[in-house]
């Protein structure tokens, strides 16, 4: 089996959501990034053409679903069915921000599983395939009929923290609530760092209630890593940071794979001076603005690159998922 990809027999198409990040995927894999054309019809329909042919063709559309989530995925799902429509032999959906995933069940009377319904759209749209990063649950790859790539970022962190030397005895990974434990566990396990969890509860999408048990927990540690999927607002992080500093915790580092920061979230982190770094992936678009000094954002274009070059090598990409073990 050939270990390169043939250029002419694969199209990369890029929603409006994330074109730097499907650019530089393209670049990875030595292809160039297809154009796509989109205007608007005078009652505000969306009209999207794709501008290479497909026919015969595997085809990967790049998007992430940020805001406005509802035109990004309006977008991706008509690039899909576009492709499928004009005979494409596959369809991929790269999603790097699956942002539906947090809809993953119903706890409250008369609402929708919008992670399951989402998962539906883009198989009837015409993905036969889906490939995205740290879901915020795992059992939403379940929803999938199609085969789906839960990838993760958390090789990166490793990387990036392999050498600074972090002792088990100052040093502890945090989990804001319990749903990221294991994710935060296997992180690190693998920088040779102990891990616990927090107790949160969510009020609402803006306010958390995170139980002060957590100040016993970290007793006798300097620094804490706090591990998490994704940073909205920020209200998860600055809580948690407040009762870890109320423990004397003196140096608090942020990760977590998708950075959306809105609103002033960043502003909030930074302006806690224990919180030495925030380190974020490229999953979602950064604007310069947020782009405070203390803020690291690594490029995820290498996995997905790598994730769809063994795809179409038809090799194993196993050890690229969320809940595979990572290679040193």
């Amino acid at each position: 089996m050939p270990n390169t990809i043939d250029p002419n027999d694969v199209r990369i198409f890029s929603g409006r959501s994330h074109p730097a990040l499907a650019a530089d995927i393209a670049r990875h894999l030595g292809l160039s990034l297809d154009a796509t054309h989109y205007s608007r019809f005078s009652n505000d329909n969306l009209f999207v053409q794709l501008g290479a042919s497909v026919r015969g063709r595997i085809v990967y559309v790049v998007q992430s679903l940020i805001p406005p989530v509802s035109d990004h995925l309006l977008e991706l799902l008509m690039m899909l069915n576009i492709a499928r429509s004009a005979a494409a032999r596959e369809v991929h959906a790269v999603i790097p921000y699956y942002s539906y995933a947090r809809s993953d069940k119903k706890n409250a009377p008369r609402i929708s599983i919008t992670a399951r319904l989402i998962a539906d759209l883009l198989e009837t749209a015409g993905a036969t395939q889906v490939m995205t990063m740290t879901l915020h649950s795992p059992q939403v790859h379940g929803f999938f009929s199609v085969p789906a790539d839960p990838l993760t970022a958390r090789g990166m962190f490793v990387s990036h923290f392999h050498n600074r030397g972090y002792s088990p005895e100052s040093t502890i990974v945090v989990a804001p609530d319990y749903g990221r434990a294991s994710s935060a566990a296997r992180f690190a396990n693998q920088i040779g760092l102990s891990a616990i969890s927090a107790e949160k509860t969510r009020l609402s999408d803006t306010e958390v209630y995170i139980s002060d048990l957590i100040v016993r927990q970290v007793e006798g540690f300097s620094r804490a890593i706090i591990y998490d999927d994704e940073i909205a607002t920020g209200g998860s992080i600055v809580e948690l940071s407040r009762l870890l500093i109320e423990s004397k915790i003196q140096e608090i580092i942020v990760v977590c794979t998708h950075g959306l920061l809105i609103g002033d979230a960043i502003h909030r982190m930074v302006a806690i001076p224990q919180i030495k770094e925030i380190v974020v992936t490229d999953t979602v678009p950064i604007p310069p603005e947020k782009r405070a000094p203390i803020l690291t954002v690594l490029s995820v274009a290498p996995i997905f690159s790598e994730a769809i070059r063994r795809n179409y090598t038809r090799q194993s990409i196993g050890e690229l998922f969320a809940f595979g073990e990572e290679q040193d």
